[in-house]
């Protein structure tokens, strides 16, 4: 497969809501790209509007594997009223609470490519809990303080198959450059030194690493 998305592709990806720029975008289509010969899902976790999923599904459709994504579509802690990332258009008027998944939903069928994505909308601890197949692609890209973000690893993690690849959003070893923490950072650094995984490639804030041997 190619190593870029179609161009309306990447348009319906720069038009969707989300924080994610287009070089960091490509590398991660890249890596999904590799990662789905293996024939496994891939799976980011942290949806918010779809902005990065409409990549992996992308990606995903070319392979004839699926993309699966985790969401509780509640926002995260930085999404929140008050803080910097907040969109009042993402609140549901009727409950007062952020509420991301019709425009995620949206997103998707704007695209085309409702049917090459599985979401699974709740928390990522609990879903990791039940989950019990190999992946080929795990996107960490959720919350992002220290609980969050090691959980998220700590349960989606060992699930990456052999050859398989692990993509960390947000890795900024300096705390003065985003305020939202190190937290992805520490997970990168806890990632490399297990042993069990071998960074291949940093493009901006993004991270990909390869399992190379058990473990996390």
């Amino acid at each position: 497969m190619t190593a870029a998305p179609q161009p309306e592709i990447l348009a319906a990806f720069e038009a969707a809501k989300g924080f994610m720029p287009v070089d960091e975008g490509l590398a991660l289509y890249a890596a999904a790209g590799e990662a789905a010969r293996l024939g496994l899902p891939l799976l980011e976790v942290g949806t918010y509007c779809g902005r990065s999923t409409l990549l992996l599904a992308d990606a995903a459709r070319a392979a004839d594997v699926t993309a699966l994504t985790v969401d509780h579509h509640r926002g995260s802690e930085e999404q929140q009223p008050g803080w910097e990332y907040h969109d009042p258009s993402t609140v549901d008027p009727e409950t007062g609470l952020m509420d991301t998944l019709p425009t995620f939903r949206r997103t998707l069928h704007r695209a085309g490519l409702e049917e090459h994505v599985v979401a699974l909308v709740g928390r990522s601890p609990q879903v990791a809990r039940i989950w019990g197949s190999p992946l080929a692609l795990v996107f960490v890209d959720g919350g992002h303080t220290d609980e969050h973000a090691t959980a998220d690893y700590e349960g989606w993690a060992p699930h990456i198959a052999d050859g398989g690849l692990l993509v960390i959003h947000d890795v900024f070893p300096d705390p003065a450059d985003e305020f939202t923490g190190q937290a992805p950072y520490r997970v990168y650094l806890r990632a490399l030194a297990s042993g069990a995984f071998t960074e291949v490639s940093a493009t901006g804030s993004l991270r990909v690493l390869r399992r190379t041997a058990a473990g996390i």
